[in-house]
């Protein structure tokens, strides 16, 4: 296990090291989401109630859509450079490649999303340290991950890849992205959130069943 662990860190830290070199995927993401929540602050001028209504939505459409931007970033630098092919010829099992390109979607993900949650606090009136809010994030943006992961690993080998990978992926992740935004909203409301915990548990057996799926299917999707 601290094997498999070293070399899925091994290629996530490789990742890290790459994108500190170029900014490429971050830069394109952070700045992605900051141009989307600012249109939609001034799309959305109305009453404080109002504001707490649409803000989650608001939330996880950004993050939905800078998030494929990314992952999408991911897997076609690897292709043109011949990466991939370097990584499939050494004698690894296929989870710990999928593991290590998930991890490292997922600390991009949590980066931007570092940087974008205080403009969203501050553009639209709302509190930013809320340990229910930080926790969702967090658990969505990993269900986030492990599907998009797998996905653009598929949508790498063909031919429309850039326009693939949206087209697969966000219809998988709609009840993440429901229940992302339904815990947000009770998790920004004053009150005591009924019903948090339970789309809580909804996001946590996504995670479960499509990190099982993709460890099972992941060597496939590669050869393919």
């Amino acid at each position: 296990m601290r094997g498999f662990w070293g070399k899925a860190l091994a290629i996530a830290w490789k990742d890290i090291l790459a994108e500190a070199r170029t900014k490429d995927m971050v830069l394109s993401m952070l700045v992605f989401s900051i141009l989307v929540i600012i249109v939609f602050n001034f799309a959305f001028e109305s009453s404080a109630e109002q504001t707490a209504q649409v803000a989650p939505g608001v939330l996880w459409v950004t993050f939905t859509f800078a998030g494929v931007l990314g992952m999408n970033r991911s897997f076609v630098q690897e292709k043109d450079r011949g990466c991939l092919e370097g990584l499939m010829l050494c004698p690894l099992d296929r989870g710990v490649i999928y593991t290590g390109k998930m991890l490292g979607n997922f600390i991009f993900m949590l980066l931007v999303e570092v940087i974008v949650l205080p403009v969203f606090s501050i553009l639209f009136n709302l509190p930013l340290f809320a340990p229910r809010l930080v926790l969702i994030t967090v658990l969505a943006t990993l269900a986030f991950s492990t599907a998009g992961t797998l996905f653009a690993a598929i949508a790498v080998n063909t031919r429309a890849r850039d326009f693939m990978l949206p087209i697969l992926f966000i219809p998988v992740v709609v009840p993440v992205i429901i229940a992302a935004v339904q815990a947000s909203g009770l998790a920004l409301a004053p009150g005591p959130g009924e019903g948090y915990w339970s789309w809580l548990q909804l996001i946590v057996v996504f995670v479960v069943i499509f990190l099982a799926v993709s460890f099972l299917v992941f060597e496939y999707v590669l050869e393919e």
